[in-house]
C-alpha cells in the first residue's frame, strides 16, 4: 500500500517541503562583435577611401585649391629629367651601392634584362624614407599627394606614410606617365614629365618615334 501511495503523491522531504527545481541560467549570452582589420597595404587603403586617388588632370586643382603638397618619390635620375616645380622630393628607392659578390651578380643580371633597355639602376628600398619625409613635413595632418612615374611605387610609399601617421594622403593615379602637357603649370628639367621613367635603349627608340610623328605631321 505504501508503494501505491508513493505513486499517488509527490515526494516530500521529512520537513514537508518539496525540493526546489534546478536553477536555470538567466544570464544573457555575450554579444559577439566582428572587428574588421584595418586596411594595411596601399591598394586596400585606396579602395577603403583612406587614401584618395587623384588623376593627373585634377592634381593641379587639388594642390592649388585644397592645399595638397606634391611628394615626388622617384629616384634622382628620373626626377632630374623632369619634375614639377615646387614639389617635395624623397626617393622611396635609392641606388644600391653594395658591391658584394652576390649583389654584383644581381646587378649584372639586372643590367642585361632591364637596365640596358630601360636605363634603370639597380635599386634598394630607402631605409630612411619615413624619417626623411617627417623631416620635410613635420605636420602629419598635412595633405600629401604621393607621386611616381607609373603609380606603383607611390602606392607602396602611401602605405608606409599611412602606417607612419600621415592620414591626409592622396595618390597620383597612374603616375606622371598618365599626365599630359598642361596638367601641371610648371615643369622643370630637360625632358617631358610623362617620359621621365624611360631610359636606356628604349629612350632612343622613343625619341625616334617622336621624331617620325613630327615629320608625319609636317607632311
Amino acid at each position: 500500500m505504501a508503494l501505491q501511495l508513493n505513486h499517488l503523491y509527490p515526494y516530500t522531504s521529512k520537513h514537508g517541503k518539496q525540493p526546489k527545481p534546478p536553477l536555470t541560467s538567466t544570464r544573457p549570452r555575450p554579444t559577439k562583435f566582428q572587428v574588421k582589420a584595418a586596411p594595411t597595404n596601399g591598394r586596400e587603403l585606396i579602395q577603403s577611401g583612406a587614401v584618395r586617388p587623384i588623376p593627373p588632370t585634377e592634381a593641379a586643382m587639388a594642390m592649388s585649391s585644397e592645399g595638397f603638397m606634391l611628394l615626388d618619390i622617384r629616384p634622382d635620375w628620373e626626377r632630374d629629367k623632369a619634375r614639377v616645380a615646387g614639389s617635395l622630393h624623397v626617393p622611396l628607392f635609392v641606388k644600391d651601392m653594395d658591391n658584394s659578390p652576390l649583389t654584383l651578380l644581381k646587378k649584372w643580371v639586372h643590367f642585361g634584362y632591364i637596365g640596358l633597355w630601360t636605363g634603370q639602376n639597380f635599386t634598394t628600398l630607402n631605409p630612411h624614407f619615413l624619417q626623411q619625409v617627417e623631416a620635410k613635413v613635420p605636420d602629419k595632418d598635412a595633405k600629401l599627394l604621393v607621386a611616381c612615374g607609373e603609380g606603383l611605387r607611390s602606392i607602396m610609399a602611401a602605405s608606409k606614410l599611412y602606417a607612419g601617421g600621415f592620414k591626409n594622403l592622396g595618390w597620383l593615379a597612374g603616375g606622371f606617365n598618365r599626365s599630359a602637357v598642361g596638367d601641371f603649370p610648371a615643369v622643370e628639367g630637360s625632358g617631358k614629365l610623362q617620359y621621365a621613367t624611360i631610359g636606356g635603349v628604349s629612350y632612343f627608340f622613343l625619341q625616334l618615334l617622336i621624331l617620325l610623328q613630327a615629320v608625319g605631321k609636317d607632311d
